[in-house]
C-alpha cells in the first residue's frame, strides 16, 4: 500500500501529529504509559523507530525514549516553532513528524529524551514481532 492509502486510513489525530506537526494532549494518548516488551513503529510506512527496552518514564505525558532503534531511519531537524528552539524528529521513508529530542533524558541512559507523539506510532508487542515481520528485533529481549 502507498503512502496516500496509508493517509487515508489515519485518524484525525494521526494525520494532524504526522502531516501537520501537531502535538497530541499529555497524558491522554494511546502510549504513554505502555511499558510491554515490544517495538514502536511508523504509522505510515511501518519502519522500526523505538524499543520498549529504551522507553522510560520521563513524567511528562508522551512516550519517552532514549534512542531509536534504528538511528538513520529517525532525522533530527531545527525547529523555531511556537518561540522555541528545539530539535524535531521525523521518520525518514515517511517523513512523519514524530515529536522532539531533548537533551535532559537519564544520564545513565545517554541524556536525550525522545518525546514522541503515540500518535505517529504503532506498538508491535513482542508475542507478534515474528508474524508481522519484525522477527529480527527479538534478539533486543534477551
Amino acid at each position: 500500500m502507498d503512502k496516500n492509502e496509508r493517509l487515508k486510513q489515519l485518524t484525525d489525530m494521526q494525520l494532524h501529529v504526522t502531516q501537520n506537526q501537531g502535538t497530541e494532549p499529555p497524558f491522554r494518548n494511546e502510549y504513554y504509559d505502555v511499558f510491554e516488551d515490544g517495538i514502536y513503529v511508523d504509522i505510515i510506512s511501518g519502519k522500526a523507530l523505538f524499543s520498549s527496552t529504551d522507553k522510560f518514564d520521563a513524567g511528562c505525558g508522551w512516550p519517552s525514549f532514549s534512542k531509536p532503534i534504528d538511528v538513520p531511519e529517525v532525522t533530527e531537524h531545527f525547529d523555531t516553532s511556537h518561540g522555541m528552539r528545539r530539535v524535531e524528529v521525523r521518520s525518514k521513508t515517511a517523513d512523519s513528524h514524530l515529536g522532539h529530542v531533548f537533551p535532559d533524558g537519564p544520564r545513565e541512559l545517554g541524556g536525550l529524551r525522545y518525546c514522541i507523539n503515540s500518535a505517529s506510532l504503532r506498538f508491535v508487542p513482542i508475542a507478534d514481532l515474528e508474524k508481522e515481520g519484525y522477527g529480527e528485533y527479538l534478539s533486543l529481549f534477551k
